[in-house]
């Protein structure tokens, strides 16, 4: 809840959202470019440890705002030099640092597609990016996301 608020705080528009569980399988799929590293397996443990809350977020900028804001990777480094991150607040260890984030837009592209496979990134960017650029979206509580103000429901509100 916490980070989801930091989210909404720091208005990053939430495209889509969704709690999910991935398995030992799909975790070591995800995290497949660091294996063979030290750190590997404990990334896998710790992403098939439970449940998660993957998101789609928009924001100018949107992959160096969101890696600011969730704080430096190390957690001890986050807690004194950045305590108000979200690793920095939230964050156990290095591996179980409360959030994770792309580091390029080809690695969100990528990354979304592994999380959201029914989404599609280019209709979203001709269709719905340019309306929510206008401001014409509102947030449903409910579904944790922001929708695209259509004209049939700007008529009513």
């Amino acid at each position: 809840q916490a980070v989801h608020a930091a989210i909404l705080r720091h208005r990053f528009l939430i495209v889509r959202a969704k709690e999910l569980r991935c398995g030992p399988e799909q975790s070591r799929r995800f995290y497949r470019e660091h294996a063979g590293r030290f750190f590997y397996q404990r990334l896998v443990e710790f992403m098939a440890s439970g449940p998660m809350w993957a998101y789609i977020l928009a924001h100018e900028n949107a992959v160096p705002l969101w890696r600011s804001l969730m704080g430096p990777t190390k957690v001890f480094r986050a807690r004194h030099s950045d305590p108000d991150s979200i690793r920095g607040a939230y964050g156990l260890t290095d591996t179980r640092n409360t959030t994770h984030g792309s580091d390029s837009p080809a690695s969100a592209s990528r990354e979304i597609a592994f999380f959201f496979p029914e989404f599609d990134e280019q209709r979203w960017y001709e269709q719905d990016e340019p309306q929510l650029r206008r401001g014409q979206l509102y947030y449903s509580a409910k579904e944790r996301v922001h929708r695209v103000l259509r004209a049939e429901e700007a008529e009513v509100t």
